[in-house]
């Protein structure tokens, strides 16, 4: 074995199978096998090469990739990352910017866009790019081969160029680049290698049996580490085959699946609801459904294994960990829980107080190969983040139950704080979604002088619901107090017709309150 991402083609004896199908939901539908895929990645690295200058491809230079979910993605990110280069996904929609932040932090020599790009004069990827003298690099697949068209500033001499004759990453090689969201500061660029991430695949391909007969829909966004390593790497190292559709899309997902015959899935609870509302004529044999990113309601897994007749197995990951932590297991290897994220996976798991000491309720933490060494220029958040024992604080708070099962109770910078009495976002979410009317439910925080802080909500109503809000508020609340504590019962209930969320289908409790809540202006006093 390579112990690098090259392994998805080393480690195989028949590469003649198809490795990614592009669906016919697509512009060009295609199926590429495991050899065609290979060539076509040689043919990349050598066009690559030949038409920027060797210093923007010296091995550990990041190269920015911002693309919709395809097969021009599937390319870059690998022939980046076995030419020794640092892949840097930036999601297509961010701003001039944000843009501008991701490639300074990363020191991006190249960015990957879609074919046309430069023609756009308000590109913002083009003007950041144009700012931090990054290369734009035009990638397009035409149904036949790669197109690639570097559009080299003319400041910059091209000079001598690097050859390409095979490709030789190493374990220790950093591979990918991906900023953490954010949610308590500024975003911090995690640093992952071909070891942390082939790691987390393995774990993922053991944890789900996968193998060259499985197929899987691909519809969380690549540049996330969700979709990236569980719905496309593992998939290939497994053998089997990514259906990749360029976007999520209710209207085409479950013809999507059925036409290319795939088997499984893995998304965010928003997904898992739309799909809910979105039922297909006849349901296709899956084998299982998995659910990540987000705290799904033991409502929504029910409701899923009734009407799609498969085991939903929730898991919990994060970007540091080069994502899988945790999993529930298939159903014949144990029982699989609802409320409950499951048990490590290929990777140690410790529920730790602020000293680092073990405790029934606390901070998860883990360890294991898969888990990053650090971020990129932050030594002092690299520090902080580690025991003095080597693992990893998650900063989610939670607790095992008595078969072991990982349950989390809420970020710890998200608990709220109510005179002293600390509530779970995440327990509060899941008693709102049991209410036969809400269709999603997000609590958070709110600043309040008597208290400190206060329980808010927002929730999305079921569409055949047709109560006023301040109706529905006193409907909930009432419902709330009997399951909840009078303490954890929010006293103001929003109601929306869409809930904010990341690119990735991800709820910020601290932007969902930036958008519901405006703190009342306080009297000024009388001179």
């Amino acid at each position: 074995m390579s112990d690098t991402l090259l392994e998805i083609f080393t480690s195989k004896k028949d590469l003649t199978f198809s490795s990614v199908i592009i669906p016919r939901s697509a512009n060009i539908p295609t199926n590429i096998t495991y050899n065609r895929l290979l060539v076509i990645l040689h043919d990349f690295a050598k066009k690559l090469a030949d038409q920027v200058p060797a210093s923007a491809l010296a091995p550990g230079t990041s190269i920015s990739i911002s693309y919709p979910n395809s097969l021009e993605f599937t390319i870059a990110f690998l022939g980046v990352t076995f030419m020794r280069l640092i892949a840097s996904p930036l999601n297509p929609a961010y701003t001039e910017d944000e843009f501008n932040f991701y490639l300074e932090d990363a020191k991006s020599s190249i960015i990957i866009l879609p074919k046309g790009a430069t023609n756009v004069k308000s590109n913002p990827a083009v003007l950041a790019a144009q700012k931090q003298g990054a290369i734009v690099v035009e990638v397009h697949w035409n149904g036949n081969s790669l197109e690639v068209d570097a559009h080299v500033p003319r400041n910059k001499s091209i000079g001598a160029r690097r050859t390409i004759d095979a490709f030789s990453p190493r374990p220790d090689d950093v591979a990918l680049l991906l900023h953490t969201s954010g949610t308590t500061g500024r975003p911090k660029g995690v640093l992952l290698t071909h070891l942390n991430i082939l790691t987390s695949m393995r774990n993922i391909i053991n944890t789900y049996e996968l193998t060259a007969k499985d197929r899987s829909l691909v519809v969380m966004p690549l540049f996330h580490v969700h979709g990236l390593v569980c719905g496309l790497l593992s998939t290939l190292l497994s053998g089997g085959v990514a259906v990749i559709p360029q976007k999520f899309s209710a209207s085409h997902f479950w013809q999507d699946f059925t036409d290319n015959g795939c088997n499984w899935y893995t998304a965010v609870p928003t997904i898992h609801q739309i799909l809910l509302r979105n039922p297909p004529a006849k349901v296709p044999s899956l084998r299982f459904i998995r659910s990540c990113s987000s705290s799904l309601a033991p409502a929504t897994l029910e409701a899923l294994e009734k009407h799609f007749k498969a085991p939903v197995l929730e898991a919990y990951a994060m970007t540091e960990a080069s994502h899988q932590m945790t999993s529930n297991p298939l159903p014949h290897r144990g029982f699989h829980r609802a409320g409950s994220v499951g048990i490590g996976q290929g990777v140690e798991v410790v529920i730790l107080d602020e000293q680092g000491n073990p405790t029934e309720l606390g901070e998860v933490c883990i360890r294991g190969k898969n888990v990053t060494k650090g971020y990129l220029n932050n030594p002092k958040a690299t520090a902080e983040s580690f025991t003095k024992d080597g693992f990893f604080r998650t900063g989610d708070q939670g607790k095992k139950d008595k078969d072991g099962y990982l349950i989390l109770t809420g970020r710890i910078k998200e608990l709220i704080n109510r005179g002293g009495e600390k509530i779970s976002p995440i327990e509060l979410d899941s008693v709102m979604l049991s209410h036969p009317n809400v269709a999603e439910a997000v609590s958070f925080a709110v600043p309040d002088d008597m208290y400190g802080q206060e329980v808010h909500a927002a929730v999305v109503l079921k569409s055949d619901a047709k109560e006023s809000e301040k109706a529905f508020e006193r409907e909930l609340q009432e419902y709330c107090l009997t399951k909840l504590a009078k303490f954890k019962i929010p006293k103001r209930v929003y109601v929306t017709d869409v809930m904010p969320k990341t690119a990735t289908g991800k709820i910020q409790r601290r932007k969902i309150c930036e958008v519901f809540f405006k703190e009342p202006a306080k009297p000024q006093a009388k001179l």
